[in-house]
């Protein structure tokens, strides 16, 4: 059996040694080789940041995030082949394809976040700007960039595909290259799965590299603008966290590892209500998908003390249901562990915990199986444990990572929330109930020792992923025994892989390293209308000042009687002067916004396609009938459309009167047309 290869500094490593046996767990075959003997590490993350980094740092962030839509298509067509690999680690088709198709969803996600949420730029914005001064000549902004290191990702066995997927995308999207370390176990699947990444081409030289087998030195080649992301164990996470290097050079260090994440049921959810046939039936499958083999799957499930028995019960009655075996058969909702060696730590998880209370549900040592031989296979019964006494430490301290859950009691809110909190830090938490006091309470309780919270109940059940679902655009990590990071989390993944730096200056000075006009900085008032430039002539800077236009009374009455705004301000002179805001009647607010649309929109056909909306809109000044208004409108930042024949500008809009007071200050966003489509 051949060795997998590793895919670095450009090529393809065979080990210079025969490796470690890969087994399939469900008949116990070898599969596979492991080792990664003979692999430069210095080279490889040198390879990285020399080669995969300047690459993508020269990509926007719109045509970094076209390429991963296009790798999430080219993998999609390939969904087939990694669920058949995905059937050797156990994974049913249901588990794959939460495996391959949540991985490639990712991919989907940050593309059309990175479109929607981030400029067609390399560089990203952090709030506005921060007048340093009183005379306007010194300001500051915070910006993000790229670091120029290498994504160091380091994966789980339970999903090979989703796993290194969702560590990718947002390194990517930030313009990082990774490389890519999978679990020995499942490594195979991982393995297959670059292969078709590197096979597409789709993706920058550089930007990718995969080292199957173990690490080596390669912590001893880390710099301080390199990032570590690493899922599995605590124990692991803190011996790598501590790591001289990584200490040393603050090298940016994500975990994400034991997590004892529970699930509580509300009082209310009694025996015949949609919230307790609700809590059941997420318990049992929170249970048996990948064989309970989930970072996020439920370990403690807390009960009213009411309740305990009957939702046993109801658990034994759906856990009965459940076949076990081989993940090929339809027929099977349960598979197999990761390997044999899984089940023995499983098992010896077990002998902790089982002492603490008594097995409501399956035999940690046989389990009956469909298709296959339990004993060559890494196979085991789904195990419902239950403990009386909730204050015993083991449910709190042992995490058994398969398909075992505990049952426990609790009688108010407030127990409920300690116990959740003794898990010490977890990914995520549930609270099913259909009671919004007891949720509100039990929630903001919580929240501290968690990354992320469901509140299930009948409406929520309509749409709900799941407790056990991670998504891109929600935050993927938890403080405390949960590794204290976070990942994914939408844009806020992206983030991680960048350096905020706050930037000093001149407006003007300000304005050419951000690529955005800033206010104090130069206008350009040219003979051409801003809005009769394309797209490609535009530039920030550029200014059309129009007015003045005087607001008349008559405007006031005759803006109100239109809209039925009469508010009293506006009609009522005794009122108005009763506001100690206002000296008689004023305009309305929106009656200057359209105005000043008045004065500086050209009428007349051409690049500007639409108006679509305006954005942090401020009153500043009261308008009263015979005042005078300008209007100054700049252009403040051009951002093309990567393949639209358009691109956004945000206009700068200030609105004074005849004194020079700002009566009105906003962002117009336009959408123009460009000349060369």
């Amino acid at each position: 059996m051949a060795p997998l290869s590793s895919y670095v500094t450009g090529s393809w490593h065979v080990p210079d040694d025969e490796g470690a046996p890969l087994y399939d767990a469900v008949t116990g075959e070898e599969v596979a080789r492991l080792s990664s003997t003979g692999v430069d590490f210095g080279a490889a993350l040198r390879y990285g940041r020399r080669v995969g980094g300047p690459v993508l740092r020269e990509l926007t962030f719109h045509q970094r995030a076209a390429l991963l839509k296009a790798l999430a298509s080219h993998l999609r067509e390939h969904r087939e082949e990694l669920y058949g690999l995905s059937l050797r680690t156990g994974a049913t088709l249901g588990d794959s394809k939460f495996d391959v198709d949540g991985g490639i969803g990712v991919l989907f996600s940050y593309s059309s976040k990175g479109r929607r949420e981030l400029p067609n730029d390399t560089i990203h914005l952090d709030g506005g700007v921060e007048p340093l001064g009183k005379g306007g000549s010194f300001v500051a902004q915070h910006l993000y960039t790229s670091l120029r290191g290498v994504a160091v990702q380091i994966n789980a066995f339970n999903f090979p595909v989703w796993g290194p997927l969702e560590k990718l995308a947002p390194a990517f999207l930030a313009g990082v290259p990774s490389l890519i370390k999978p679990a020995g176990q499942t490594a195979y699947v991982t393995a297959r799965l670059v292969e078709l990444i590197v096979e597409s081409g789709i993706l920058p030289e550089g930007a990718l590299q995969l080292v199957c087998g173990s690490v080596g030195d390669l912590f001893d080649h880390l710099t301080e603008q390199d990032l570590v992301a690493f899922t599995g164990s605590a124990s692991t996470a803190q011996r790598l966290r501590t790591h001289p290097v990584v200490a040393a050079r603050s090298v940016r260090f994500n975990a994400e590892a034991d997590s004892l994440n529970c699930s509580i049921l509300g009082p209310d959810a009694v025996p015949g209500s949609p919230e307790f046939d609700l809590y059941v039936k997420q318990l049992v499958t929170e249970m048996t998908v990948k064989a309970g083999q989930k970072c996020t799957a439920i370990r403690r499930a807390f009960v009213p003390s009411a309740l305990l028995d009957a939702v046993a019960e109801a658990a034994v009655a759906r856990l009965a249901k459940v076949t076990v075996g081989n993940p090929a058969d339809p027929a099977v909702r349960m598979g197999a562990l990761a390997g044999l060696g899984q089940r023995e730590e499983v098992r010896r998880a077990l002998k902790a915990l089982i002492p603490a209370g008594s097995v409501v549900y399956g035999d940690p040592e046989r389990v009956d199986v469909v298709g296959a031989d339990a004993e060559r296979g890494a196979f085991m019964s789904p195990l419902l444990l239950r403990v009386d006494d909730a204050d015993r430490p083991e449910p709190h301290e042992v995490e058994a990572f398969g398909p075992v859950s505990v049952l426990m009691p609790y009688t108010s809110a407030e127990q409920a929330i300690d116990l959740a909190a003794r898990g010490q830090g977890s990914l995520v938490g549930s609270v099913v109930t259909g009671d919004r006091d007891f949720a509100r309470e039990v929630v903001l309780g919580v929240a501290p020792w968690h990354g992320r919270l469901l509140i299930l109940d009948a409406e929520a059940a309509k749409e709900s992923t799941g407790h056990g679902s991670p998504l891109p655009v929600l935050v993927h990590g938890g403080p405390g025994r949960a590794g204290g990071g976070e990942e994914m989390g939408g844009i806020r993944g992206v983030l991680h892989h960048m350096n905020r730096t706050a930037v000093q200056g001149a407006p003007g000075m300000l304005g050419a390293v951000t690529g955005r006009w800033v206010p104090g900085g130069e206008r350009t008032v040219t003979e051409v209308h801003p809005f009769r430039k394309h797209l490609e002539e535009l530039r920030p800077g550029d200014t059309v000042i129009a007015g003045p236009r005087r607001v008349g009374l008559d405007d006031i009455e005759h803006f109100a009687e239109f809209t039925g705004d009469t508010f009293y301000a506006h009609m009522d002179e005794e009122a108005a002067r009763a506001n100690p805001f206002f000296d008689g009647r004023v305009a309305h607010g929106y009656l200057i916004v359209s105005l000043a649309a008045g004065l500086f929109v050209d009428p007349d056909p051409g690049p500007v396609l639409a108006n679509y909306g305006l954005e942090n809109l401020r009153f500043l000044t009261p308008v009263y009938p015979g005042d005078e208004l300008t209007v100054t409108l700049t252009a403040k930042h051009i951002d093309p459309r990567e393949g639209a024949a358009y691109g956004e500008v945000r206009w700068d809009a200030d609105v004074t009167k005849q004194d020079g007071s700002s009566v009105a200050r906003y962002d117009v966003l336009t959408l123009v047309a460009k000349r060369d489509t």
